[in-house]
């Protein structure tokens, strides 16, 4: 072997032996990146910038469930940067993740806030990023579940409340059908069938009210006069009234305007003045008060019935909630004009308050932003009154005293 064959040899080999070092050297140090990554707790670049871009709440936790990065909208559960994990779903959820090199999603409830608030119902997805770190994106669909819950009692009680009359008018048809050599026992079942008729038609249309009324559709808004709302449900339950010897007064301010649907107001109020009348006893008086103060309108409603106990006072503006069923089928009530109430005032930017005493009546108050009276030479809609009719009731009674007191009152 010659010199030249030598030297390629000798190259041959220095490169191969080179490339050998250099390999090793090359894994060392890849092993080592790897190694300082799989217990790093350094947060890689971008991240907290993508965490605080984000509605959701979203949070990098630690081995040891600390948190290293946090957004905005996780402050509320508590879970701010330097703090632990408050829940143990969380610190599960966060330690399967890690250890299984995956992601998952979890519906938990969790509380927030200081104190800790009613359980929000939470959905949680968690993401592996290292062997140390990980990925908590909370988002709370609270809102979206009570929304699909009331949904399904509105169904439930609404496919309950419907059986009740739509039964009683076939069982009626069939007795009818039956007596028809009777017509005494006819006329009966007839008018029977005609008050349940008429039961199962307030119900279906106030079922669709409530519809409208929880539906994202615009009311129509104009300038509204209180004195017309207050006339209308007045001119509307006048025969209630007089069938049930309770005399309504009205008192307060006049010439007083909100922004809304006279229609709908009117209602609301009807909705008010026909349960004061409903449960008042007769030869009793129920009166209706306005007054304004910090641009705020209230109508006050009161009666001096039966009242309404302090545990049911919570949940009367629930939809088919009555306090006293049996009272409330023979007065044909729905269980659904209190909830109408609520949603008509709400969807006018107000509140409905109550105040009430078993035995000494109750007042429940609208509350509604008031607005500067039109000029007189804008148009004002003109509306046809009907006839008063005269209120059964021995001579003119006070408001009663409770929170409506104090406006003088006036017989309608």
């Amino acid at each position: 072997m010659n010199t030249t064959q030598l030297a390629l040899l000798a190259l041959a080999a220095g490169i191969v032996i080179g490339g050998s070092i250099a390999a090793v050297i090359v894994a060392s140090l890849r092993a080592r990146d790897r190694a300082r990554a799989e217990t790093s707790l350094h947060v890689p670049d971008g991240v907290r910038e993508v965490l605080h871009g984000m509605d959701d709440a979203a949070v990098v936790v630690d081995a040891s469930s600390t948190v290293l990065a946090a957004s905005a909208a996780a402050v509320p559960f508590d879970l701010s940067e330097g703090s632990t994990l408050p829940a143990d779903e969380l610190r599960t959820l966060a330690r399967r993740v890690r250890t299984a090199e995956t992601t998952a999603t979890e519906t938990l409830r969790l509380r927030r806030g200081a104190p800790p608030a009613e359980p929000r119902v939470v959905v949680v997805r968690a993401s592996r990023i290292s062997p140390r770190l990980t990925l908590l994106v909370l988002r709370d669909i609270t809102e979206r579940e009570r929304v699909e819950e009331m949904r399904r009692d509105f169904v439930a009680n609404t496919s309950h409340e419907l059986k009740t009359p739509v039964g009683a008018v076939s069982l009626l048809a069939e007795a009818i059908e039956s007596a028809a050599d009777d017509p005494p026992q006819v006329r009966i079942f007839a008018a029977r069938l005609s008050a349940e008729a008429s039961r199962l038609a307030l119900l279906t249309s106030r079922i669709m009210n409530l519809s409208r009324l929880q539906a994202s559709d615009e009311l129509t808004q104009r300038d509204v006069s209180i004195d017309e709302v207050l006339a209308s449900a007045l001119d509307a339950h006048a025969i209630q009234a007089d069938g049930a010897g309770v005399e309504v007064v009205r008192g307060g301010a006049r010439g007083i305007y909100v922004r809304g649907d006279a229609q709908v107001l009117s209602e609301a109020v009807g909705n008010l003045i026909a349960n004061a009348i409903a449960y008042s006893p007769r030869g009793s008086s129920v009166g209706i008060g306005v007054r304004a103060a910090d641009n705020i309108v209230e109508i006050a409603v009161t009666d001096r019935g039966i009242g309404i106990a302090e545990g049911d006072q919570d949940r009367v503006f629930e939809r088919f909630y009555r306090a006293d069923p049996a009272r409330a089928r023979r007065t044909g009530g729905s269980g659904l004009g209190l909830s109408i109430v609520k949603h008509a005032v709400q969807r006018h930017g107000g509140d409905v308050r109550l105040w009430s005493r078993p035995g000494r009546g109750s007042t429940f108050t609208i509350r509604l932003p008031q607005i500067e009276a039109p000029s007189m030479t804008e148009p004002i809609p003109k509306r046809t009154r009907k006839k008063k009719r005269p209120v059964a009731g021995a001579g003119p009674r006070p408001v009663p005293t409770n929170p409506a007191a104090g406006m003088n009152g006036d017989p309608v």
